[in-house]
């Protein structure tokens, strides 16, 4: 089944959260400033935030007149343009250098381990040779995880111990990387948000080394955030953006919330593109992100 197809399975529930709302809201009336409200509230029932559904909604205001909009049909169809015109560019990774590096972030629990080895898989089914570093070294679990996902997707990993020093994790994936002439360095790194200052020092370590090893490749620091936190997800992107030089979002499980709005809501305050989504646990439901399928998958195919 076509990925797009899984998207529009995952993203039913907050579809049919919005459809319906949508429905009812327009059911016979004119687009007035009640109807406006009420779209708006619509909106942010599905965490696309309060600043992100004003500004949506005052773009559908200006369409609307425009294109004397009567119908629900019509308005979820300038919905979803605008929707797939916020999120769109700079959605995919910069990844031309031989090899680029890719650095993965985010809390415990978010599916950073495991979309490190979903990307894997997708890259390498795209025919490029893949090395992964086990740099989140503060659990063991961590490193043991990033294993077994190394195995699934059929690349080599680089790891040493529990407590090891990540900075020299990175480094060794480099020098393997480099050796075996990889396309791709994908490296886990920690996450512990409680703790800022350790984790600024430690990515600064990490990206110290890259620096030195890998100056002119193409870097990405990608955050793994859990969609079906909602706000709680758009929170650790501002507080990581603060310590990190996030480039990208990763947001997984999108199949188990009707809060699928949390997209535009990182991508409109805080200026993050998103670079892949997730909609199941296979080791294909992690995909590179396109806004036109999103929207789609939003607000339906009209």
């Amino acid at each position: 089944m076509a990925f797009l197809q899984r998207l529009f399975g995952g993203m039913s529930k907050t579809r049919s959260s919005m459809d319906s709302a949508i429905d009812a809201t327009m059911d016979g009336r004119e687009l007035c400033d009640e109807v406006y409200d009420e779209l708006e509230e619509i909106l942010i029932m599905a965490d696309c935030g309060i600043k992100t559904a004003g500004h949506i909604i005052e773009l559908l205001r200006q369409r609307a007149k425009k294109q004397r909009m009567k119908t629900a049909g019509e308005v979820k169809a300038a919905l979803r343009d605008i929707v797939a015109e916020l999120l769109g560019g700079n959605n995919e990774l910069d990844m031309i250098t031989m090899p680029a590096i890719i650095l993965v972030i985010g809390v415990n629990g978010v599916g950073k381990t495991t979309s490190i080895g979903k990307i894997a898989a997708h890259y390498r089914a795209e025919g490029k040779s893949v090395l992964l570093g086990a740099a989140d070294t503060f659990r063991a679990a961590a490193i043991d995880q990033l294993q077994i996902w190394a195995d699934r997707a059929e690349v080599p990993i680089i790891k040493q111990h529990e407590g090891a020093d990540p900075a020299a994790v990175v480094f060794d994936t480099i020098a393997s990387g480099k050796a075996r002439e990889v396309d791709l360095i994908i490296c886990d790194t920690a996450g512990r948000l409680h703790n800022k200052k350790h984790l600024m020092e430690e990515l600064g370590k990490i990206y110290r080394v890259i620096d030195r090893e890998l100056p002119y490749s193409d870097r990405e620091v990608l955050l793994a955030l859990d969609a079906t936190t909602g706000q709680n997800a758009v929170n650790q992107a501002r507080e990581f953006k603060e310590i990190a030089e996030v480039t990208g979002i990763i947001l997984t499980k999108l199949d188990g919330t009707a809060k699928g709005g949390v997209v535009l809501n990182i991508k409109n305050e805080l200026g993050i593109p998103v670079k892949f989504i997730g909609v199941g646990e296979k080791i294909d439901d992690l995909q590179p992100f396109n806004a036109q399928e999103f929207a789609t998958a939003l607000f339906g195919e009209g």
